[in-house]
């Protein structure tokens, strides 16, 4: 994928190989790839969550814990991220596959 210039590289799960290209602008490349039209506010706040989680623990948040600390339902992160919170917002915030993905 072509993204202002810079060539992100996907595995063949689809997760970023080097998520340290990651950008806004990668983000909604990803997003429209996810089928997400245009990121609105409540999918940028779990987006940045999870990347400052994963950037303090190396690793995705628990789906609950997102929950709780935005006060997001589970529901609403599948409306948000159709194919979910791991595979879905976890791309969008340029993680490489978490743990458990399948």
């Amino acid at each position: 994928m072509e993204v202002d210039g810079k060539s992100i590289e996907f595995d063949k799960d689809g997760f970023m190989v080097d998520p340290g290209l990651w950008d806004e602008a990668v983000a909604a490349a990803v997003a429209v790839d996810e089928g997400i039209d245009e990121l609105s506010e409540t999918h940028w706040k779990i987006v940045k969550f999870i990347r400052e989680y994963w950037k303090e623990h190396d690793l995705a948040p628990p789906v609950r814990l997102i929950c709780k600390d935005l006060g997001v339902g589970v529901r609403d992160i599948y409306k948000l991220f159709t194919s979910g919170p791991a595979r879905g917002a976890c791309r969008v915030a340029g993680l490489p596959k978490p743990d458990g993905c399948v």
